[in-house]
């Protein structure tokens, strides 16, 4: 009885996959409504849709499922189809450097083994889901230089593994939520002009591992944290064109350590470490295509 029910198992299996992708219909239907929602036949290297999906560009397919899309500077136009939530497996999604319009899906927060969600570089508007904070194995959540709007949802602070996050050069508005302080893996925060307003939360203080902060371009105010003494290991600090009342955070701190270093106040000298800055990952500047590392 036993054997018998695992070979209809088998069967059943079986009739769910394509019959030369190995990878279930369903599956390969997301991936073509994606080909399809993007104008795909445009594309800057385009699918051949006959062609097995294993073969296609930026897929990767492991144990029969697909678990990588990465279609980087690839002149996608058009809007991300709500069935991309259907990809169960996916852990990287890589869509920057296209054209990409229309709004985030809600429905994206149920891929729940996502980690890499790169879509910087495009045109989407719209908000960010409040749901956002499902996504709980994201190391990376990268959407700058879209048209996204809004508040930073508090949702955030539950992706405990992120290490960046980078919301640069979006219309956000309203404050940093403080749950943000609770990401202790966090080694890069992004803010850079959008319109922020009210002051850094104290709980910034706590992101021990941060390298990178910028919060250049907004309407911040009130002090800087003296708890942002603790970043011993910070090494750019870009809060320039805020309106801050005082530095004293920022006095207390080593500022040798800054490889780019920038503020309001002349008085600290603010300076850049030319040589390096070429190599950092400023919001505003990131344009390599690279691959991420778990």
């Amino acid at each position: 009885m036993k054997s018998t029910l695992l070979f209809v198992a088998s069967c059943l299996l079986l009739t769910t996959l394509s019959a030369n992708d190995q990878i279930p219909s369903k599956e390969k239907k997301v991936l073509m409504d994606l080909y399809h929602s993007t104008d795909g036949e445009k594309w800057s290297i385009p699918w051949n849709l006959n062609d097995p999906a294993h073969t296609w560009k930026g897929i990767t397919i492991e144990n029969n499922h697909v678990v990588e899309i990465n279609l980087f500077r690839n002149n996608l136009r058009g809007t991300l189809p709500p069935s991309l939530a259907k990809l169960r497996y996916l852990t990287h999604l890589n869509l920057a450097f296209n054209n990409i319009t229309g709004v985030l899906p809600k429905e994206m927060v149920k891929l729940e083994n996502l980690k890499i969600l790169r879509l910087e570089m495009n045109r989407i508007k719209g908000e960010i889901p409040v749901e956002i904070g499902k996504l709980k194995k994201l190391q990376v959540f990268s959407i700058f230089n879209n048209f996204i709007n809004g508040s930073i949802p508090e949702g955030f602070g539950e992706m405990t593994d992120l290490r960046e996050l980078n919301l640069s050069s979006n219309n956000l508005r309203g404050t940093i939520p403080s749950s943000i302080g609770r990401l202790k893996k966090l080694e890069a925060l992004g803010l850079f002009e959008n319109n922020l307003n009210g002051s850094i939360p104290a709980e910034l203080g706590d992101l021990i591992q941060l390298k990178e902060l910028v919060l250049a371009n907004n309407q911040l105010g009130g002090e800087i944290p003296m708890e942002f003494a603790q970043l011993s290991n910070l090494r750019i600090l870009q809060i320039q064109n805020n309106r801050f009342d005082s530095f004293s955070g920022i006095k207390a701190m080593d500022t040798k350590q800054f490889l780019v270093f920038d503020t309001d106040d002349k008085s600290l000298n603010p300076r850049f470490n030319e040589i390096q800055l070429q190599r950092t990952r400023m919001a505003d500047t990131k344009f390599e295509d690279v691959d991420e590392n778990e």
